[in-house]
């Protein structure tokens, strides 16, 4: 009784804030267009005041990723663009991962029930493949920029997957996009879309890397099965 009165006060609060930021165009504040004009004048903020701006930057960072809000690329950039690179690596690679493991567990106290309950097929089959799998299906999601950041996190909170292997997998598999978005974040000014910063190629070869180590163990597997059997 008292988690589903809990459940249903950070429900609420969700959808509170999620009301001020679609629907009042805070999401104004979370664009590209928004951060490139405003991007010497945090530059300038954050020069007189790094901590605050830090601490600012970071709660900002996993607040919406609470809520499920899709604004990490546009905050990593903005990142990049702030911290410079060697800084902004390390800054938004613990924040990102943090963030994300802090938005499997709000996805899993408040949606596996129902889910289960009403998507149990898929469910199922989300679980299947991450048995066969295991830590690899959680890295080729995280590494193919193909799927959204909240997406990963709602989809893994469904498996039984532990709270540590889940972040410090994020952490890894995240690494080699979050340092091509704190590059593209010191480049600011020459970015016009989110597009310019993955081209086709990049984009696939992030597919390649991400479902090479699922293709290995699956040869692995076929090639000891078939010796097995002889």
């Amino acid at each position: 009784m008292k988690n589903n009165y809990l459940k249903f006060c950070i429900v609420f609060a969700i959808i509170i804030l999620c009301f001020f930021f679609f629907f009042l165009d805070f999401k104004e504040f979370f664009t590209l267009k928004y951060i490139k004009i405003k991007q010497l004048e945090l530059e300038d903020i954050y020069n007189k005041n790094s901590l605050l701006v830090s601490f600012i930057y970071v709660s900002t960072y996993l607040l919406t990723t609470l809520l499920f809000l899709p604004t990490a690329t546009v905050l990593t950039l903005l990142g990049g663009a702030i911290f410079g690179f060697p800084l902004g690596i390390l800054i938004i690679s613990f924040t990102s991962s943090i963030g994300a493991t802090l938005s499997f567990l709000m996805s899993r106290f408040l949606m596996y029930d129902l889910v289960k309950e009403r998507f149990n097929v898929q469910v199922k089959k989300i679980n299947y493949y991450f048995e066969e799998e295991g830590l690899l299906y959680l890295f080729a999601l995280r590494l193919v920029p193909l799927f959204p950041f909240f997406v990963v996190n709602v989809a893994m909170s469904l498996t039984p997957i532990k709270i540590w292997s889940y972040y410090w997998i994020s952490q890894l598999s995240m690494l080699p996009a979050t340092i091509i978005y704190i590059y593209a974040g010191t480049e600011l000014a020459k970015i016009n879309s989110i597009d310019d910063i993955f081209e086709p190629s990049m984009i696939f070869s992030f597919v390649l890397i991400g479902i090479f180590p699922i293709i290995t163990k699956r040869i692995y597997k076929y090639v000891f099965k078939e010796k097995f059997n002889q």
